[in-house]
């Protein structure tokens, strides 16, 4: 096509152009590059940073529980049968992975110099414990059962801290009921997941322990923890549970119910889905600012070129023609500044991604380090987005050339 063979012979004699040519060249390339880096930075940054949170949060729990209609929003945990055939149907609904007994009960720690409330966790072998083993400072993550007391427990970095308690040392928890039961513990782990309200509240043994505190009979829990293989499919596979048990009695007459992690901890994934809200602000400030620098790199391109749009149109070139080889010439410039700003934003991306260059307070952010993932779905968006919304937005400056006459336009100087 002729327009696009112009347009590439114009691209390409960019550097022996005039001076004003180069500079709005250079203008263009640069505001689109760096709008793009922006953007692709900013997303990988919030993207990833909900990634790490929302991971920290389903770790402490599970995407879905099962409790007693009586626990929903209480500070303890009522009794409900959670017995294998129970456990067997949940198993077999699409899209679970596994599911797991627990019990938690409220006590208070104690050393001869300090004490703290904590709720203590009851998780046997099929209770996931990855998440816990993976964020494990010091010492080891046993392997908790549901039929023999260790006398081991994990706690975090900040209960050792404050208990002055490290990995190896004995430490007392004290229950209150109608009278005060004690159980001895040895801190066989220590873990910290930066989450703080988390880290203070909780500490983990194995299930047998828990379940004799407690006194239930022996198919009585706290509840069943549900995993999903796909966290997309949350509300699905909530649907289908919720038909399962809700409203359905156990053997001692106790009411089922069941919730997500979503619906367990609204303020969090309320504050993580407002995140959404600066992307949109990021993409459209930064597109705002690539279309205002190429619209006019373009316009001066076009004051600079009135000598040769003249010409084309004195050699019976029609104003349609003449205005797509410089829309042409936007896009080759548009195209440049995408892969630039492409290449400067992996290489911030995996520069901080392999790094940690950027360091953050993880008693305010939750990370120790701003955390970055990469989404090509995104990537291919803002890419595309930005040469599209960039491309249409020059056809107005282009319009300035219906407007320029042969006759002026040839001594244009």
């Amino acid at each position: 096509m002729f327009t696009w063979f112009v347009a590439k012979r114009l691209f390409a004699e960019g550097g022996s152009s005039g001076r004003a040519s180069r500079l709005a060249t250079g203008i263009a390339t640069t505001g689109v590059a760096i709008g793009l880096c922006v953007m692709l930075v900013s997303v990988a940054i919030v993207l990833g940073f909900q990634r790490e949170v929302q991971d920290k949060v389903l770790g402490f729990g599970a995407h879905i529980k099962v409790l007693n209609y009586k626990s929903i929003g209480g500070q303890e945990f009522s009794p409900i049968v959670i017995d294998d055939s129970l456990t067997a149907r949940l198993a077999a609904i699409p899209g679970v992975a596994s599911v797991a007994r627990f019990c938690i009960k409220p006590g208070m720690l104690k050393t001869d110099a300090n004490f703290r409330g904590i709720a203590i966790q009851g998780i046997g072998q099929d209770y996931d414990q990855s998440f816990i083993s993976n964020h494990i400072v010091k010492g080891e993550m046993p392997q908790f059962t549901d039929s023999v007391s260790s006398g081991k427990l994990v706690i975090s970095q900040s209960t050792a801290r404050e208990m002055q308690v490290d990995v190896g040392q004995t430490i007392y928890a004290y229950f209150f009921e109608q009278t005060v039961r004690a159980r001895k513990f040895t801190v066989s782990g220590i873990y910290r997941t930066n989450l703080t309200d988390f880290d203070k509240n909780f500490a983990y043994t194995d299930l047998c322990t828990i379940h004799r505190l407690l006194g239930w009979d022996s198919q009585q829990y706290g509840g069943a923890e549900i995993r999903l293989q796909d966290f997309e499919r949350l509300d699905e596979t909530l649907t289908s549970v919720v038909g399962e048990v809700n409203h359905k009695q156990d053997a001692y007459g106790e009411y089922y119910s069941s919730m997500s992690i979503r619906m367990e901890h609204p303020q969090i994934f309320g504050w993580l889905k407002l995140l959404d809200m600066d992307i949109a602000v990021i993409l459209i400030l930064m597109i705002s600012i690539s279309i205002f620098t190429a619209v006019s790199g373009l316009l001066i391109i076009i004051l600079e070129r009135t000598n040769f749009i003249g010409i084309m149109k004195a050699l019976g070139a029609p104003s349609r023609q003449v205005r797509r080889i410089f829309l042409g010439l936007a896009s080759l410039i548009i195209v440049r500044g995408i892969v630039l700003g492409n290449v400067l934003a992996f290489a911030l991306i995996l520069l901080q991604k392999y790094t940690g260059l950027i360091t953050l307070d993880p008693e305010v952010y939750y990370v120790e380090a701003v955390p970055v993932l990469v989404n090509w779905w995104w990537v291919a968006a803002i890419d595309v987005g930005t040469l599209v919304v960039s491309s249409l937005s020059m056809i107005v400056p282009s319009l300035v050339i219906s407007h320029i006459t042969p006759a002026k336009s040839i001594r244009f100087e």
